[in-house]
């Protein structure tokens, strides 16, 4: 697993091409499950502020051999936090849960149009980066009007975009138009549905 290829993201920066994803994953179970990946060979984690396992995943991560600069973590905005303002509110709490001084990537969990916030809620991610407090930025669940928009309100392009993708579901349409704009796609639920506790994978 510790040989795990990168893939290059459109900041500079690269992604781990397999993670380890913690939904469903109880707070108290996750430093001992997640901790386990870590050993196994794992270097990507990927939580969610609407897993509620923050936490337990901030402890693993302590209380692992492997250091901080081998991991990669990411973490997604709970819907209910989106807006600039909430949204810088709610990253800042999501490091003070993990006891981290920044993520590796950022994700807008799901566009929720309507309440029409994701816009703005995308500039503040373009802050927060700025600041430093996250590598990556990126969005799960987006199409690509949702896409198109925030880039023309920002002229920021995600660098990753989290969908459900798998041999059942392969959105060969959406495939293309992130190919054409540099947009990885990670795939959750990517051998079948009924996998998707567990296992992620970066693809284009």
């Amino acid at each position: 697993m510790t040989d795990t290829p990168a893939i290059p993201l459109n900041d500079g920066n690269s992604i781990p091409q397999l993670g380890f994803g913690v939904w469903r994953l109880e707070e108290s179970d996750a430093p001992r499950v997640v901790g386990a990946a870590i050993d196994a060979g794992y270097r990507h984690i990927d939580t969610a502020q609407g897993y509620s396992n923050e936490g337990g995943v901030g402890e693993a991560i302590r209380q692992s051999s492997v250091g901080r600069d081998e991991l990669f973590i990411t973490s997604k905005l709970r819907n209910g936090h989106q807006g600039y303002d909430s949204a810088l509110r709610s990253l800042d709490e999501s490091l003070q849960r993990l006891k981290l001084d920044h993520l590796d990537l950022f994700l807008i969990h799901w566009p929720a149009p309507k309440h029409d916030r994701y816009a703005e809620t995308w500039a503040a991610f373009v802050e927060a980066q700025k600041q430093g407090k996250v590598k990556s930025i990126g969005v799960s669940n987006f199409l690509p009007e949702h896409i198109q928009r925030i880039v023309d309100e920002t002229g920021v392009t995600p660098a990753v975009n989290q969908l459900e993708l798998h041999p059942a579901y392969q959105q060969r349409d959406i495939r293309e138009f992130h190919r054409d704009r540099d947009i990885q796609i990670e795939c959750y639920s990517p051998r079948w549905p009924g996998h998707r506790p567990f296992r992620k994978r970066s693809d284009r």
